[in-house]
């Protein structure tokens, strides 16, 4: 499955555009990882937990978009989008969520070959 943010995929041309898609992840924050982020914040470091629970919830958003795309019969969501969220009382919890357009690529052995210049 390709994503990208990109309009298009380099080389392959799209043969059906299938829809706009979402992925979202929405992860509650712990009381305790965010005491010791909040402390190396005032120390002037990277907050570890905080970037650990960003991956995970991108990696959850996008797991998510392309198991939509795969159920619409997609094999390549193009123009994606990620958009980060703090929601809930206090700022509780934190929301990513993905979108993007998905679409069937032919395959490779039916695109055209790229004109090769001679000089």
């Amino acid at each position: 499955m390709i994503i990208t943010t990109t309009p298009d995929v380099s080389g392959r041309h799209v043969r059906e555009y299938k829809g706009v898609i979402t992925g979202v992840a929405i992860m509650g924050a712990h009381v305790f990882r965010d005491l010791f982020a909040g402390l190396r914040d005032i120390v002037g470091g990277r907050s570890g937990s905080y970037e650990k629970s960003l991956r995970e919830a991108r990696e959850a958003a996008l797991a998510e978009l392309e198991n939509e795309a795969r159920e619409c019969g997609a094999n390549a969501v193009i123009g994606v989008d990620l958009d980060y969220e703090i929601i809930g009382e206090r700022g509780s919890m934190m929301m990513v969520s993905v979108s993007g357009t998905a679409v069937v690529l032919e395959d490779e052995s039916h695109s055209e070959p790229m004109p090769v210049l001679v000089t």
